[in-house]
């Protein structure tokens, strides 16, 4: 908790959060346009720009230059609200980039990652930002099949023919529950919300000389799950894109400039985040110098965040990112 706690319960501004670019042998050599990075040599592509992992550096205000699981440690009352049942950071936000397939993979549910002693398991869900004609993913099985098939199909390198493909346009979401056999493949640039937890076990990963966790992988494996495709709900006021257990996704059109009151709706306070698929914004209010908001960007407002307004600097699109505490979770005495 925060050393001043009376003072992190009254306020803490907006922030800016730097991403972190993380090697994947799938990965490209150039991020741009997207983000101004280029990998050093072909042996280190670039696949994942994390926006809110724990090791991303905090861009802007008092906490800047410190590591983002810091800020939560120090500040996860401001951050989250007296009423977070948790005080860890719930959500990690990635933007995917896949010139190659990733592996086929699942991930774990709560209760088999807590069994195997980590604290929780990874749902996520894909928004593409941006899709070429033809993209697809994998996402399942297809009816009937076993589990004793996949196994037989992860040792002759034939999985592929029982998984489930998925098209894939600008603007779709995808949701991925534990459990759910996937994989992602070349064509699209993926937003990825997840539960803030990296347990990933690999099934098949076409040759590549990485570590395979075929036992983990087949217990993980749900045959039949919700994965698939969401409708969006169109409201007055944005348009909810997802809305299930663990997070909240929200596309929040700003003409001009919108209030802090406005761009939570009828949300109660409590962290968020505000993501800049396209153009730019800037947040400005009292107590703390204007934050800008370009493309691609990322910035967490707290539960105790002053009040504020979000200017549209120029064709902003601007994705609002919320947790939504699963209902077996109990507060921490």
């Amino acid at each position: 908790m925060a050393t001043n706690l009376s003072s992190a319960l009254q306020r803490l501004a907006p922030f800016r959060i730097e991403p972190h670019f993380d090697v994947r042998p799938w990965g490209f050599r150039d991020l741009r346009p997207w983000y101004d990075r280029v990998a050093a040599d072909e042996k280190s592509l670039l696949g994942e720009a994390w926006l809110t992992g724990d090791m991303c550096l905090v861009a802007t205000g008092p906490y800047a230059g410190k590591r983002l699981d810091a800020v939560f440690a120090e500040a996860s009352v401001a951050l989250l609200g007296a009423d977070a049942p948790e005080s860890a950071s719930p959500l990690l936000v990635k933007v995917i980039f896949a010139a190659d397939k990733l592996s086929v993979q699942v991930h774990p549910d709560d209760a088999m990652a807590q069994k195997y002693g980590a604290p929780r398991g990874k749902t996520e869900c894909w928004y593409a930002l941006a899709a070429e004609p033809g993209a697809r993913v994998a996402l399942g099985l297809k009816p009937g099949v076993t589990v004793a098939q996949v196994e037989a199909q992860i040792h002759d390198g034939t999985l592929e023919a029982s998984l489930h493909a998925e098209s894939v346009a600008a603007g779709d979401v995808l949701f991925v529950d534990a459990g759910t056999v996937h994989a992602i493949w070349p064509g699209a640039i993926l937003l990825e919300t997840q539960q803030n937890c990296d347990l990933t076990y690999r099934m098949f990963d076409y040759g590549r000389p990485r570590e395979l966790h075929v036992a983990k992988s087949l217990e993980a494996t749900k045959l039949t799950t919700r994965a698939g495709k969401v409708a969006p709900v169109e409201q007055a006021d944005r348009t909810v894109l997802i809305d299930v257990e663990y997070f909240r996704m929200e596309r929040v059109p700003v003409k001009g400039a919108i209030s802090d009151e406005k761009l939570r709706g009828a949300q109660k306070p409590g962290l968020a985040y505000v993501f800049a698929a396209a153009g730019a914004g800037r947040i400005t209010g009292e107590g703390f110098a204007p934050i800008d908001l370009p493309a691609h960007a990322i910035a967490a407002i707290p539960a105790a965040s002053p009040r504020f307004q979000l200017e549209d600097r120029g064709g902003l699109d601007l994705i609002r990112i919320t947790p939504n505490w699963p209902k077996s979770v109990s507060k921490e005495n």
